[in-house]
């Protein structure tokens, strides 16, 4: 009953599930790992956040580049704010509520300037009202203490990449944006202090790209069962068509004929019968006119009454075409007779 596995079609067919479903595992499983690990950095995230909070501060030179490893730490920055270059970012949330950041840059010691985001703010950049609360830098040589935080980029939630921005405002904190601004050059990263003059608050960091359950990490988890659905959908489609090759072969050795070739039912015997025994009619009807066509022209050339006209004039015609017969016989008679008496004087 199974020996149809071993057609080619089969052979193929079972070759396919073999490689389709060990591949859909492992793409699966693979998913399903990239989705773990992003829950433990984002974990080791919480853990190292909760940690640097209580750690010392460390020169930001030595946090440099950063990482994920070093993103959130507590570092530290000597130098004199630039009240030239105090900038503001504009459209930042802080819980529920939009505002804005207050960046000054700071020069250091070793002649590079680090971006400091001294706090937030509520309102609208554009508000004189509400830029005339931001309080003055510090004067002298200070000491910042803050979480370090990676340059922002395109990806980072608040940031405005289209330009158009007012003077004095910056749409993403990074080396990169403030290159054109500033006259010196700048640490590819930011501190964000930990203990804000009022009336800023101070803005909390956050996780480096790739450590926390962002949206990223949920599609890892989505294409885990997608890859996982595949593989139940290649076993199902192998069944289902081993199951119907499977009845076709037992309903072949029981005779029983595949579907869309039905036999014959009595209703069509019926009616074939019945179209043959019109033909026959109609042949038979057929040839008695022919016979009664043929009658009519031998009658016609022997100068007799036809069969049809006979037919048409009854039985009287049938008589009276017999008293001919009987006149042609008596006067055939007669003339014998007359011949026999001219005969006898010449033998006198």
């Amino acid at each position: 009953m199974y020996r149809f596995l071993l057609t080619p079609r089969w052979w193929g067919i079972n070759v396919f599930v073999l490689l389709a479903i060990p591949v859909c595992i492992f793409m699966g499983s693979w998913q399903l790992s990239r989705f773990e690990d992003r829950v433990d950095t984002h974990q080791q995230q919480e853990h190292r956040a909760a940690d640097a909070k209580a750690a010392a501060a460390r020169p930001v030179t030595q946090l440099l580049p950063v990482d994920k490893n070093t993103s959130g730490r507590r570092a530290s920055a000597t130098g004199h704010y630039d009240t030239g270059h105090q900038l503001l970012v504009p459209d930042r949330q802080l819980g529920e509520r939009t505002g804005f950041y207050v960046l000054t840059m700071l020069r250091t010691d070793g002649g590079r300037a680090l971006p400091v985001v001294r706090g937030w703010l509520p309102g609208d950049a554009d508000s004189k009202a509400d830029t005339a609360k931001v309080p003055a830098p510090p004067r002298g040589e200070v000491t910042v203490t803050g979480a370090l935080q990676a340059s922002e980029n395109q990806g980072t939630q608040g940031v405005q990449t289209g330009g158009g921005l007012p003077h004095g405002q910056l749409g993403m904190i990074s080396a990169a944006s403030l290159v054109n601004i500033v006259p010196y050059d700048v640490y590819d990263a930011w501190i964000t202090v930990s203990d804000a003059q009022a009336p800023l608050k101070a803005v909390p960091p956050t996780a480096a790209e790739g450590s926390g359950l962002d949206l990223k990490a949920f599609q890892n988890l989505g294409y885990t069962g997608e890859w996982f659905v595949f593989a139940g959908f290649v076993l199902f489609m192998w069944f289902r068509l081993f199951r119907r090759e499977a009845e076709a072969a037992r309903d072949a050795a029981l005779g029983i004929p595949p579907e869309g070739l039905a036999t014959p039912t009595e209703p069509t015997h019926t009616g074939t019968s019945a179209k043959a025994a019109g033909t026959d009619a109609a042949a038979e009807a057929a040839g008695t006119a022919d016979e009664a066509a043929g009658a009519d022209a031998a009658a016609e050339a022997t100068g007799t009454e036809s069969p049809t006209e006979a037919a048409g004039a009854g039985v009287p015609t049938e008589a009276a075409g017999a008293e001919p017969v009987a006149e042609g016989k008596a006067e055939g008679a007669a003339d014998a007779e007359g011949a026999a008496d001219a005969k006898a004087p010449s033998r006198s």
